[in-house]
C-alpha cells in the first residue's frame, strides 16, 4: 500500500470484518444543510455502537486552525482534549447486521492519498457496496417530503429516488471523490444528496437526518430503529408550524414554496434533467430567499419571549 501508513493505523485487537459488507460513508465537511450526516453520526456512535478497525491520523488529514478540537474547562483546570475524529469501523444496526462505517470530518488535505487507502481496505474486506449522504439547502418547503438527488452506478437506485437531474459544476466533497474512484474500480456505489428546505439549513432539522437514514435503509437492506428520530421530528415540525401560524407573512412565502415545488412534482419541468434558470421546480427565482425566510423565524421567536426555551 504506497504512501499509505502514514496516515492511519490499525486498531489493535479490532473487530474481525466478514467479507461482503455494505459500506456506509458519513463525513461531514463543505457543507451540511440540516445537520444531516452530523446527525447521523451522532446517532451512529450512540446506537449502532461502532467498533473502530481503521483510525485516520489527525496531524495528517486535519487542518486544526480550521476546526479546532474542543477542550474542558473546570473552574481552573482542564480536564478533557477531545479531539475530531475519523475512523472506518464495524457497526450492527437493529437487527444485528453488521456494515463497515466510515464516519467523522472531512480530511482537509491528502485527498488522493485518503481515497487511495479506501480503496485498498476495501478491496482487503471485500466491500460489497458503497453509499453515501451528504444535504444541500435548496428552495423547497418543510411541508413536502423530502427530496433526493441520486448520483452513481446503481440505476436502480437513481431511477427510484432521483427527483432532481441537474447538469451542473459544483464544488466537490471528498464523498464524491470516493463516490468517482469506486465507481472506477466496478463497485456499486449510491450518492444521496438530501434536499433540504433552505430556511431550516442552519438548524439541526430532524426530518432531515430521517430522511437520509431512510434512503441508507434502502440502499443497503439495514434497518435503523428511528422511534425516538421521529419523535424529534414530531415536536420541531410542531414548533414550526407554531411559528408559521402566527405569522402571516412567513405563511405567505411558505405557501409560495409550495406552489412551486407541486407545480415541479407534477411535472412541469422536464424531469430527466436540465437546470436552466428559467425553467420552473427548484431555481428561486420570484421566491423569498433563505435569509428572508429565515430572518421572519427569528424575528417571530423574538417577539414570543415564553418561546425562549425552544431550539
Amino acid at each position: 500500500m504506497p504512501r499509505t501508513p502514514e496516515i492511519f493505523e490499525r486498531v489493535a485487537n479490532g473487530p474481525v470484518v466478514p467479507p461482503r459488507l455494505p459500506l456506509v460513508v458519513l463525513l461531514t465537511g463543505f457543507t451540511d444543510a440540516g445537520g444531516t450526516v452530523a446527525s447521523i453520526v451522532d446517532y451512529a456512535r450512540d446506537q449502532l455502537e461502532p467498533r473502530p478497525v481503521i483510525v485516520f491520523r489527525n496531524d495528517a488529514l486535519l487542518d486544526y486552525r480550521a476546526r479546532r478540537p474542543v477542550v474542558t474547562f473546570d473552574q481552573d483546570h482542564l480536564t478533557e482534549f477531545r479531539a475530531p475524529r475519523l475512523e472506518l469501523s464495524l457497526a450492527h444496526d437493529a437487527l444485528g447486521q453488521p456494515f463497515l462505517l466510515l464516519s467523522g470530518y472531512e480530511p482537509d488535505f491528502q485527498w488522493e492519498t485518503f481515497v487511495e487507502v479506501l480503496l485498498h481496505l476495501s478491496d482487503e474486506f471485500d466491500v460489497a457496496t458503497m453509499t453515501w449522504v451528504h444535504a444541500i439547502a435548496m428552495p423547497v418547503p418543510h411541508t413536502r417530503q423530502i427530496t433526493t438527488t441520486v448520483s452513481g452506478s446503481r440505476s436502480d437506485l437513481v431511477q427510484a429516488h432521483s427527483v432532481w437531474k441537474p447538469h451542473t459544476q459544483v464544488p466537490a466533497t471528498i464523498g464524491h471523490l470516493i463516490e468517482f474512484r469506486m465507481s472506477e474500480d466496478g463497485y456499486p456505489v449510491a450518492g444521496f444528496v438530501m434536499l433540504i428546505p433552505h430556511y431550516l439549513a442552519e438548524t439541526e432539522y430532524p426530518g432531515a437526518a430521517l430522511a437520509a437514514l431512510d434512503r441508507l435503509m434502502t440502499a443497503t437492506g439495514l434497518v435503523f430503529g428511528l422511534d425516538e428520530v421521529r419523535e424529534e421530528n414530531r415536536e420541531y415540525l410542531a414548533r414550526v408550524e407554531d411559528q408559521i401560524s402566527h405569522n402571516e407573512e412567513l405563511a405567505r412565502m411558505v405557501a409560495a414554496l409550495e406552489q412551486r415545488f407541486d407545480a415541479y412534482m407534477a411535472g412541469d419541468r422536464d424531469r430527466d434533467g436540465g437546470s436552466d434558470d428559467s425553467s420552473t421546480g427548484f431555481h428561486e427565482g420570484d421566491l423569498p430567499s433563505a435569509d428572508e425566510l429565515a430572518a421572519e423565524l427569528e424575528r417571530f421567536l423574538a417577539d414570543r419571549p415564553d418561546d425562549d426555551h425552544r431550539r
